[in-house]
């Protein structure tokens, strides 16, 4: 093995390979359970470039992504929760959430974000061009108009002659979508302009949000088009409010196809957690002690959402086992009460589909740890200095 791996590559075999992926995990574990549950915990990540950025988050994903920045959508999350589900909605069943464009423009507040039966481009209309177009035929090309590097836009010019709105250098993300919710093609040539499927909507105009000019399409061709537009105070505040908000669209998308919920406050892990351990109590041999084990760790979620919201989590998950040895239990942790309450009557609940997911999801990645018997570390590449 010597001669295979490099001199400074560090291997790890067997117990040890296996250890090193226990700590690794349960240090993960540990770094974002306090965020867990509606009175988890805030973490700060600084990261160490140059630009020393500092983000503040409760997010596991954006945790272990080292996203931006803070949550302040949490404060507006009644309003938000209406803006996901008007948009979601307009899907009508579908799961496509690239017909919901998130536009981000910084000032005023969060509460200033509204949603628009439509799409907008973040680009303006150029001098000279018209301001408004009815009954539009839309041609979306990703490529030059012309090969002269000239200060002077001449197509430009002979477009707004001819009463034809021109809009130059918008991104890709941009044309994309605009040829999606109009069902236009992307022509990237001109060898042959009969071929290109044009887009149609109803109106083009300019609007203004702020003290910025956009441009507005409306009656586009694909109907559930719209936009959400996210004000706030910075670009930061923005940016989490933009990851707030698409992680409610994609609940709430995923919810409306598969319209099943279970009840919240751990309701869900101790019904499992009790089925298991009923397995357990039936399984003879060692076996029973991985199944039990399995069990702990469905628990271990109505627990940290007891620890996290300053509770005693040992009296209350000895209570709520109690309750689920009851009949058509559906008693949860109730964090704003401190108590072991109905979850049905108090209207706390999740998506099925979601927790599904997660319940597979962390199933295959303990199975996958569990199956590591080795770890090679290899030592980075080394920088040769250039003089």
């Amino acid at each position: 093995m010597e001669r295979v791996l490099k001199d400074d590559a560090v291997e790890e075999k067997g117990e040890r390979a296996r250890m090193a992926a226990f700590i690794g995990a349960m240090a993960i574990a540990d770094l974002v359970k306090t965020t867990l549950g509606p009175k988890g915990m805030d973490k700060i990540l600084q990261s160490t470039g140059r630009g020393r950025s500092v983000t503040v988050t409760n997010d596991g994903a954006t945790i272990l992504k080292s996203l931006h920045i803070d949550n302040p959508a949490a404060k507006d999350k009644e309003y938000f929760a209406e803006l996901a589900v008007d948009a979601v909605l307009r899907l009508k069943g579908s799961t496509n959430l690239e017909s919901i464009q998130i536009l981000k423009k910084p000032g005023g507040s969060l509460k200033d974000s509204f949603l628009d039966e439509g799409f907008i481009l973040d680009k303006k209309i150029g001098l000279g061009q018209p301001k408004r177009i009815e009954n539009a035929k839309i041609l979306v090309a990703n490529t030059a108009m012309d090969t002269d590097k000239l200060i002077y836009n001449f197509p430009e010019e002979l477009f707004a002659d001819a009463g034809i709105l021109a809009i130059e250098h918008a991104d890709f993300e941009g044309i994309e979508r605009l040829a999606l919710v109009t069902g236009g093609d992307i022509a990237s040539t001109f060898d042959n302009p009969e071929s290109v499927k044009l887009g149609h909507c109803n109106v083009i105009e300019e609007i203004m949000i702020g003290e910025d000019k956009l441009i507005h399409f409306s009656g586009v061709a694909m109907g559930q088009a719209c936009t959400i537009v996210l004000r706030g105070a910075s670009e930061h505040v923005l940016d989490e409010a933009e990851r707030s908000l698409h992680d409610a669209l994609c609940v709430l998308s995923q919810t409306v196809n598969d319209t099943r919920v279970l009840f919240g406050g751990g309701w869900p892990e101790m019904v499992m957690a009790k089925a298991v351990d009923d397995l357990a109590r039936k399984t003879p041999g060692k076996k029973s002690h991985a199944i039990d084990a399995f069990s702990r760790a469905l628990q271990a979620i109505p627990t940290i959402i007891a620890d996290n919201a300053g509770l005693d989590s040992a009296e209350l998950i000895s209570q709520l086992r109690a309750e689920h040895h009851k009949e058509n239990c559906t008693a949860g942790i109730d964090v704003i009460t401190g108590s072991v309450g109905d979850m049905q009557k108090r209207g706390i609940s999740e998506a099925f589909k979601v927790k599904q997911a997660i319940l597979l999801s962390a199933t295959e990645a303990a199975e996958m740890i569990l199956r590591v018997d080795e770890i090679i570390t290899c030592a980075p590449r080394r920088r040769e200095d250039r003089m």
